[in-house]
């Protein structure tokens, strides 16, 4: 996993570019990854469900509750509660996602591979591909531990309108995708989105979410070309709820989808399948947001009608 996958080759030629293999793209994690890790209160992860499917969530835990014995492991010292959907999925052998971000410094790297161990205090991960992202597009916010009650993980049969609203107002969210079975190279992945609240249009149980310009590597992208299943994770920073959707995406890679949005180059389009609500699974208390200076080319989708 040191390289592009296949499909993220061909995500980089349709949008017009191919990078080639990248001295960013690791087979370990450098000690300043190790080190950003270790400084977490927050990790978000992506897992594949019983069917497949990948599912996010987020992991939290005092500063240090990620560390790094060496450059190819990681360990997480934290464990889902009961009404946490990818709990039963964190199992040795599972492929796995990571995603450390900072919101308060807009600093985030990702670290994706195999849970090669589990056990009642955590699991520890094999790390098979490291790199860091830029910080376009994420909006810097404080965080500060909070007490909450917890309330039940409530199904979804649908986006009912709390969930619309929240997404209608998002100017944050988190997508877990897979490469498809058998692609040399491949694995699960998450990875952040953001833009100005109202960045992403809601239809019903469909999300058309834009693609601004950014790294190049496609691996989101690159991943639902071969496999189409995602997991969305929008979290509601008022109230530290957690919207988390799984369903199938489709990309647009003529622009047409993306036209009338500044700054989109492109967009896919999520129709949500599955999802649930989980109260006050967020346990911190957010500062008011400091929109990214990317923000300022970029624009949102006019309303319906």
């Amino acid at each position: 996993m040191s390289g592009f996958h296949a499909d993220e080759v061909a995500a980089q030629a349709l949008a017009g570019r191919v990078l080639g293999d990248l001295p960013a793209l690791r087979p370990a994690m450098p000690d300043q990854h190790r080190a950003f890790f270790a400084g977490l209160p927050y990790l978000l992860v992506g897992v594949p469900d019983a069917a497949g499917a990948p599912l996010a969530t987020l992991l939290a835990g005092e500063p240090g509750f990620v560390t790094a014995p060496d450059a190819t492991h990681l360990r997480v010292d934290a464990t889902p509660d009961s009404g946490d959907l990818a709990a039963p999925h964190l199992a040795a052998g599972a492929e796995i996602g990571l995603l450390g971000i900072d919101l308060s410094t807009r600093r985030r790297n990702r670290a994706n591979g195999r849970i090669a161990a589990r056990d009642a205090g955590g699991f520890t991960v094999a790390v098979a591909q490291s790199f860091g992202n830029c910080p376009q597009y994420i909006q810097r916010r404080d965080a500060v531990p909070a007490d909450r009650t917890r309330g039940p993980t409530e199904a979804l049969g649908g986006l009912d309108r709390e969930a619309r609203a929240l997404i209608a107002a998002a100017d944050t969210l988190f997508v877990a995708s897979r490469s498809r079975a058998g692609l040399a190279g491949g694995g699960t992945d998450i990875s952040h989105r953001g833009g100005r609240p109202g960045f992403v249009r809601v239809a019903g149980d469909a999300l058309t979410v834009p693609d601004f310009a950014g790294n190049r590597y496609f691996n989101t992208l690159g991943n639902l070309l071969g496999e189409p299943r995602a997991g969305l994770l929008i979290p509601d920073f008022a109230t530290g709820d957690l919207l988390i959707l799984q369903g199938t995406a489709e990309i647009d890679w003529s622009g047409a989808g993306a036209a009338g949005l500044a700054g989109a180059q492109r967009a896919w389009r999520f129709v949500a399948e599955r999802g649930w609500r989980r109260r006050a699974a967020l346990p911190f208390r957010w500062s008011a947001p400091e929109p990214a200076p990317q923000l300022a080319r970029t624009g949102t989708w006019a309303p319906a009608g």
